[in-house]
């Protein structure tokens, strides 16, 4: 089993919420509590029920709730998973968040460091970083499971393609028609989703700029879609 829905995606701030047999992860928080609550009710899934944080990347739009997330660790920790870069800069930013003796109200977010390419576990479920560019800077996408979620991604190493065979399902951004110096053009994408081979692709951060969902989308093929906000896919 292997559920998840788009809560936010865009400059705005971004968030998915993806669930397997025996775990429930948010793969960034980039908005305040309060948002990402609401929208996991919508779903009727209870905050309360998160089991841990992926961070792709320090940007604020990725980010900038982390230091919001009191009421998401009532009944114990929710760790936060990101790479060294990420994690130096986060403790930089929110070092309140991160000290080895939190005083009451500060949210418990143990911060664990990962690196592209090894394989970890959270529960029983199977987590992959991958390497990915921003443009000229260093992020992370995942595999969770049988699953690939990649923002903000302009190219990716070859290794991180071997790393995405045989997927369900890939989530990937494509920003708009013309290119962009750090996201995919929409050409970019496709060409992306071909190499993969996923059963099924969306496509996420997509700007105003990428024209009508219901005229572009038909010029796309059978198996890859545009997400939006709240979808959710079971």
């Amino acid at each position: 089993m292997l559920n998840f829905c788009s809560l936010y995606s865009g400059s705005s701030g971004n968030s998915l919420f993806v669930e397997t047999e025996n775990t429930k992860v948010l793969v960034d928080v980039g908005l305040s509590c309060k948002k990402i609550e609401e929208a996991l009710s919508t779903i009727e899934k209870d905050p309360n029920s998160i089991d841990a944080i992926l961070i792709t990347h320090e940007h604020y739009d990725h980010v900038g709730g982390l230091d919001d997330l009191r009421p998401f660790c009532r009944f114990g920790e929710v760790p936060i998973y990101a790479e060294a870069y990420t994690a130096e800069r986060l403790r930089n930013r929110m070092p309140y968040c991160f000290v080895n003796h939190n005083y009451p109200g500060v949210p418990n977010i143990p911060l664990q460091e990962i690196e592209p390419g090894r394989t970890f576990l959270i529960n029983r479920t199977s987590v992959t970083p991958l390497r990915v560019m921003h443009g000229r800077l260093p992020i992370l996408g995942y595999r969770i499971e049988n699953m690939g979620y990649i923002t903000d991604m302009l190219t990716m190493p070859d290794e991180s393609y071997e790393q995405l065979r045989n997927l369900d399902v890939l989530v990937v951004n494509a920003l708009r028609i013309a290119p962009h110096p750090t996201h995919q053009s929409l050409a970019e994408a496709l060409e992306v989703a071909r190499r993969i081979g996923a059963k099924e692709t969306y496509f996420i951060h997509m700007s105003h700029h990428i024209g009508l969902q219901a005229e572009v989308e038909k010029q796309l093929p059978p198996h890859v879609h545009f997400a939006f906000d709240g979808l959710e896919i079971i």
